[in-house]
């Protein structure tokens, strides 16, 4: 991803009244001070109370949400350093100097690649884990998850640090370009075109395959799936947020290397990406309920307790009635639907396959 799209060979911080770490003159010192300091905290805050919720909530402590962690940490990286670094500049009531500016954009990158990829990972071990037989998704082992969260994170720093060091591509801070070069298109094809692809298609064949199993007229999955599909629908609207956020100043980022574009449009499209940080741990408390219960026991923690207890569901909620039939659905999962002779009774209907042979324990297991 290129660093600015202006062609102006002598352009300088504070262009047109707007700065790219101090936001626009018109507003007063203390608006805009206000402003970036409230982002920060909020946005901090929201994100440690994510990465805690992933710890403490029984339901998300699995090995597959540390990918759902990797994002909220990359988001730290712009609400706890780049957002208190502009205040800190607006403070101090000095210009803000290119060397402050090219450190942001610095983090800014490294943070939006991270994201990326994460969130690639995330729609991949949402298949495995809701579509795949359960002895490939053991596979997935602890070990190989943290090892791959660290290769997203050298391989970002190392690309990032490659761009920043041969001041490859165009400067975001000072704003020249030299349109769009084919080392910028391969970039963008690489990190951008092909992760967002590929974490379509994982959402898209989850759906429809979680659907086409639904469909079956016996099916009744565990409760724990149900749970595990609804962060699933979370994970995916995480990524449609993203984009929502940050494609206005990618398409301004293509289209300004063609020509001219106002430095108050460019830096503010840019800082509407930036509070994308602020906002993604507000959607996982909204649309997940086990994510929002750990919020609230956070949130009293802090303000209400001296010490905080987690409710734990008893096994009874999530079991199936004894003496059910199970029934394999799809592969992924365990995924089994379930009969009983009660249920038959209670349903006025009698199942051909109630009547199999005997099997320990009074269960059968039927291959659809």
């Amino acid at each position: 991803m290129g660093s600015g799209v202006y062609n102006r060979s002598e352009a300088t911080l504070g262009d047109e009244g707007v700065s790219p770490v101090t936001l626009s003159s018109d507003w007063s010192r203390v608006v805009r001070l206000l402003l970036i300091a409230s982002l920060a905290v909020i946005g901090s805050l929201g994100n440690v109370y994510m990465i805690s919720a992933v710890m403490i909530e029984d339901h998300l402590k699995k090995r597959g949400n540390t990918y759902v962690v990797n994002v909220a940490l990359a988001d730290l990286l712009i609400t706890g350093i780049l957002m208190p670094a502009s205040a800190v500049v607006i403070l101090s009531g000095l210009e803000a100097p290119v060397q402050v500016c090219s450190v942001q954009w610095f983090l800014a990158i490294l943070s939006w690649l991270v994201t990326v990829l994460s969130l690639a990972a995330i729609a991949a071990e949402n298949y495995a884990r809701l579509c795949l037989p359960p002895e490939k998704y053991a596979k997935l082992t602890t070990t190989r998850i943290t090892i791959s969260v660290l290769l997203i994170w050298f391989v970002s720093a190392v690309a990032v640090t490659i761009q920043h060091i041969y001041d490859l591509g165009p400067d975001y801070c000072t704003r020249r370009s030299e349109g769009i070069l084919p080392y910028q298109a391969a970039v963008a094809a690489f990190f951008v075109a092909m992760p967002a692809l590929l974490t379509t298609l994982f959402y898209a064949k989850t759906i429809i395959q979680v659907r086409l199993a639904r469909a079956h007229p016996s099916f009744k999955p565990p409760i724990a799936f149900a749970w595990d599909y609804s962060l699933m629908k979370t994970n995916m609207y995480s990524f449609f947020l993203f984009f929502l956020f940050w494609l206005p100043f990618g398409v301004l980022l293509f289209v300004g290397s063609i020509k001219n574009i106002s430095a108050r449009l460019f830096y503010n499209l840019a800082w509407f990406a930036l509070s994308k940080s602020c906002v993604n741990n507000f959607l996982y408390c909204i649309a997940d309920r086990h994510f929002r219960n750990a919020y609230i026991n956070l949130f009293h923690y802090c303000c209400c307790k001296t010490t905080v207890t987690f409710s734990r569901r008893t096994r009874g909620e999530g079991a199936r009635p004894s003496g059910d039939v199970r029934v394999h659905i799809i592969p992924g999962y365990n995924m089994y639907s379930y009969t009983s002779p009660q249920r038959s009774r209670e349903s006025g209907q009698t199942s051909k396959r109630s009547i199999a042979t005997f099997r320990p324990q009074s269960r059968d297991v039927y291959e659809l």
